[in-house]
């Protein structure tokens, strides 16, 4: 996903921005193929957003890597961000979901069509 279709996507989802910057993973030590990109909202909180699109299922082990990834962030900008979210094109692991939920991130999640 490009930088312009996820705001265009976020904007449909009423949340919009006053600044939003890409965080490349290996500036945080990090392999993984996810995109992270830093927000301000209008109340001038940061938020975090992350585009994870693959085409394998998103397991809780992995959803604990994320979380990690948004400390990683939080210690980068030296600043807590206390607004989470995660844009998942894949298959999502129902108990990934539900941590993800019980630790204060908004999920939204875009089902893969199936290639049959």
């Amino acid at each position: 996903m490009e930088m312009k279709q996820i705001v265009e996507y976020l904007q449909q989802k009423r949340l919009i921005f006053k600044s939003l910057q890409a965080i490349e993973p290996k500036t945080l030590g990090s392999r993984k193929r996810v995109g992270i990109y830093l927000g301000v909202d209008l109340k001038g909180f940061y938020a975090l957003v992350m585009v994870l699109e693959k085409k394998s299922r998103v397991l809780r082990k992995e959803v604990e890597e994320l979380m990690v990834l948004h400390e990683k962030v939080q210690k980068h900008i030296d600043s807590t961000i206390p607004k989470k979210y995660i844009i998942i094109k894949a298959p999502l692991c129902s108990k990934a979901k539900t941590l993800l939920g019980e630790n204060g991130w908004k999920v939204f999640h875009q089902a893969v069509e199936s290639r049959e």
